[in-house]
């Protein structure tokens, strides 16, 4: 049976995308009821070294093994639109969550949390799972061609994650105005009383550990100031009895003074010390070392074909790697039952705007998505017959926020809490606006485009 087969009825529709979310729910439902107190089976620090094998092993075999046999030049080039997609969606996220803080008014320090959580979805496991579960049965409705879907999804994650270690790493700050309040020296102590990584210490919750694991390693004392607030803010405007100024930042030995007559503009150096203190380092997780050496080894003919195909030298490499990453899914989705379980976290956002953030994520979103991508596919910015790769295209808009949100509000120290709880309730309702949207997108896919 093939997507494109005008002639399917729509019970056939509605069985093949309900199919893959109840392969996943069921998945979920283990690693919930195995991780549950009374039988503790899983229990949490099982689940912790699980997520650390999804994120450094499971996930980037997956997304090499995948990645690296179908791109090349030409397709790397055909693809430009796969992370174009990705800023698109965030860019028309952060309007819907624009509008939501202003609807919904929440308290005055979670407004960009509000437009963060609205605007940045899963584009990592989640697609990835998805399209994993559609293409294991052999009758699947995309053909032989199923699991160029990993690819595609594999393929966004460099833009993914830049995003997240630039934007949204400074978006997410604390507020100036919270900083000024907190008495002077409690920073200092809350910061030497942070567990650290040989503590073993069980109280961080698994949604922020799963997609950024050893989270505390990387907490610093600066990652926890409002560096952007208080540079960009006249003296006038700022107080400066608690807040680090810019001359002391400027001083800091990872920041190059301007030389003699070389005097350097304020703007400039302000966004220069900005720049400085952006995680850069952090970037080459995992799963985008990976993407990176797929997208290098699979351009290279000369080298692919050492690495990739039944007639390559390390055939038997890729092979065992390809082994390894079908633990992803399972994985994935045995931690994130393990993690429905522990519950939401205790949130001062209100009910109103967290109704507000899960129905523009999960509901108006995808239906914006649906008309970007038919207008896309109208201009000739897509391939051309690849009903896999505008499914995936589809799915970058249907997803919850991403898990990693999380990890970057306990780094900052900012709204740990709420977003942990947005999180959850996301992944709650995504589990049932997923299915609906998947059908949505099959009959599109049938139909429409």
């Amino acid at each position: 049976m093939e997507l494109w087969d005008k002639n399917m009825k729509t019970t056939e529709v509605v069985f093949e995308a309900v199919l893959p979310v109840l392969k996943l729910l069921s998945m979920a439902l283990i690693g919930l009821l195995l991780s549950h107190p009374k039988i503790q089976m899983i229990p949490k620090p099982t689940l912790r070294l699980l997520s650390k094998l999804v994120f450094f092993l499971f996930w980037p075999c997956l997304i090499f093994t995948h990645l690296g046999p179908v791109i090349s030049v030409k397709k790397f080039i055909q693809w430009w639109f796969v992370p174009i997609n990705v800023v698109i969606s965030t860019a028309v996220g952060s309007v819907l969550g624009f509008f939501v803080a202003l609807i919904c008014r929440p308290p005055p320090e979670f407004f960009r949390l509000t437009v963060i959580m609205t605007a940045f979805g899963n584009t990592g496991n989640i697609p990835l799972a998805v399209v994993s579960s559609v293409c294991h049965n052999e009758d699947n409705p995309f053909g032989g061609t199923c699991y160029d879907g990993i690819a595609y999804a594999g393929f966004s994650q460099w833009v993914s994650v830049v995003l997240v270690y630039t934007l949204i790493y400074h978006m997410m700050e604390p507020p100036l105005e919270y900083y000024e309040v907190v008495e002077e020296g409690t920073e200092i102590e809350e910061l030497t009383n942070l567990p650290t990584g040989n503590e073993n210490d069980l109280s961080t919750p698994l949604l922020i550990e799963a997609e950024w694991t050893g989270i505390e390693d990387q907490r610093t004392e600066h990652c926890q100031t409002p560096l952007v607030a208080t540079i960009f803010n006249s003296i006038s405007d700022v107080s400066q009895s608690n807040t680090p100024d810019i001359e002391s930042i400027r001083e800091m030995p990872s920041s190059p003074r301007s030389y003699g007559c070389l005097a350097e503009p304020k703007v400039v150096r302000k966004i220069r010390i900005v720049v400085e203190r952006t995680p850069i380092n952090q970037i080459l997780q995992p799963p985008l070392t990976a993407t990176v050496l797929a997208i290098v080894i699979g351009i290279i003919p000369q080298i692919k074909a050492t690495v990739f195909g039944s007639d390559a030298p390390l055939d038997f490499i890729t092979d065992s790697l390809a082994m390894i990453s079908d633990g992803m899914v399972p994985a994935v989705m045995l931690v994130l039952g393990g993690m429905l379980w522990e519950g939401p976290n205790e949130s001062k956002l209100g009910l109103r705007t967290t109704i507000g953030i899960v129905v523009a994520r999960l509901l108006i979103l995808p239906l914006a998505g649906i008309g970007i991508i038919y207008l896309a596919d109208k201009w000739n910015c897509l391939i051309a017959d690849d009903s896999m790769y505008r499914f995936v295209l589809l799915m970058q808009y249907a997803t919850p926020s991403a898990i990693l949100l999380g990890a970057i509000a306990s780094l900052r120290g900012y709204a740990v809490g709420e977003a942990s709880a947005l999180l959850f309730w996301q992944h709650v309702f995504g589990l049932v606006s997923i299915s609906v949207y998947i059908f949505i997108y099959f009959k599109l896919l049938v139909t429409l485009f």
